[in-house]
């Protein structure tokens, strides 16, 4: 593998929104062209408690309206980075990939985990924006972004998750807590930390409740690479740049083990009762989208946006789709893939159903790096694309991609270890 010879994810918009109502344009395709990234990229260091990502100038925004910029995880300093080769970086996300799609998959077929889809209101609110970075740096292909916990805020790397649904920070004093970039928070030295009774509603809206000798709530959520995080259930402040959204209920994590590289916790933007849009859609109207660009663009780093502001003019949707049996997932519907501009034959709108009974679909998730594909769907998209690569040399397999390609020029395969992909791997001929 080339170092710095990998392909550009170039510029992904996904519009995420919460109401049921369909739209009725037809679906529009659009083309991606893999270009080649630069041989190098500079990390960045953010400031210690700071809400400001960028020396950009700052958008006006009045009291109803805050923002923050998003960022690659790569351009974050690790530790991790600095003493693993590429390959190791790239190992480890495949792994914590593969068991993410695991649990996603055993989730959706297990109906004894069904729930109802739960209501939303229409009411709108003030908009506001938080920036977001790649964590690609720290062995991880999620994306963080940075916002204030707590009154004073002090300013975290939070995961962005659209497949769970509890906000959750490690918290002081901690029994096991993996390495983070920032300060461990510490819920004492904030005005705003309230714990939550075992008695309270908000409580009970947890999947696992506990309960200590102090009567609060305690909450423990798993994740699908064996990740975990224990601790008591409260009720705290985020501030998105200069805004502040009170009174949301968050985990207070003080045993937190697993693959978790970085970031300070977790914010959860699934469609459960407990996530974030969902506790807080009335103060942006159930609104948000979010932009992730190449993880070397430091110079324009991402976003995440709330309210109708998420909302571009120009924009082309498709329309999302909720399961019977599941409230957290997002799923669109897949009507077919194209390769060099001819759709694959033996690819349809049915292989990818959404039935009533909550199986099948295809879900958007902001935590899988790799995109899955059902094997006979996966075979048709990898002979395609054979085909049309014929003129370049095969190079070896590599883990999971059984596809890669030589570069006649240059004689390295490539395999991205950055791209939200396809499981296979395309090599630039130029």
């Amino acid at each position: 593998m080339e170092e710095g010879k990998l392909l550009s994810f170039l510029f992904l918009a996904l519009f995420l929104s919460l109401t049921t109502s369909l739209l009725a344009e037809p679906l529009q395709y659009r083309t991606l062209i893999p270009r080649s990234l630069p041989s190098s990229h500079n990390l960045l260091s953010w400031p210690q408690d700071s809400d400001t990502l960028s020396t950009e100038p700052q958008q006006q925004e009045d009291e109803n309206t805050f923002s923050v910029e998003l960022h690659h995880r790569d351009s974050l300093p690790s530790s991790l980075s600095l003493n693993a080769t590429p390959s190791q970086l790239f190992a480890l996300r495949l792994r914590r990939d593969s068991l993410r799609v695991k649990t996603l998959t055993s989730i959706t077929t297990d109906k004894a985990r069904a729930k109802a889809p739960n209501a939303t209101g229409t009411r709108g609110g003030g908009d506001f924006s938080s920036s977001v970075i790649s964590g690609l740096a720290q062995g991880s292909g999620e994306y963080f972004t940075r916002l204030g916990v707590g009154t004073p805020p002090k300013y975290v790397y939070m995961v962005l998750d659209t497949g769970s649904d509890v906000v959750w920070i490690q918290c002081s004093p901690c029994r096991k807590c993996y390495t983070q970039t920032d300060p461990v928070f510490d819920p004492s030295k904030s005005s705003s930390f309230l714990g939550v009774s075992c008695r309270s509603p908000l409580c009970r809206r947890l999947d696992s409740p506990g309960c200590n000798r102090r009567q609060k709530c305690l909450y423990q959520v798993s994740y699908g690479d064996g990740s975990f995080t224990v601790g008591e259930f409260s009720v705290e402040t985020l501030t998105f740049r200069r805004v502040k959204v009170n009174n949301v209920a968050l985990g207070c994590g003080h045993d937190n083990e697993g693959l978790f590289v970085g970031a300070a916790g977790l914010l959860a933007l699934g469609r459960g009762k407990l996530s974030f849009p969902n506790q807080s859609g009335r103060r942006f109207g159930r609104k948000f989208s979010y932009c992730l660009v190449d993880r070397t663009a430091s110079s324009k780093p991402s976003s995440i946006m709330f309210g109708n502001s998420a909302v571009s003019r120009t924009a082309v949707f498709t329309p999302l789709l909720t399961n019977p049996k599941l409230d957290t997932f997002y799923y669109v519907g897949l009507t077919g893939i194209s390769v060099g501009g001819t759709r694959v034959p033996g690819i349809t709108a049915s292989r990818f159903r959404l039935d009533s009974a909550g199986n099948g679909g295809v879900i958007i998730d902001s935590g899988t790096s790799v995109t899955r594909l059902t094997r006979p769907a996966y075979v048709a998209l990898r002979d395609a694309f054979r085909a049309g690569a014929s003129g370049l040399k095969r190079a070896p397999d590599f883990s999971l991609f059984d596809t890669p390609r030589e570069n006649r020029k240059k004689g390295a395969c490539l395999h991205d270890p950055s791209l939200l992909q396809c499981i296979f791997a395309v090599c630039s001929n130029s």
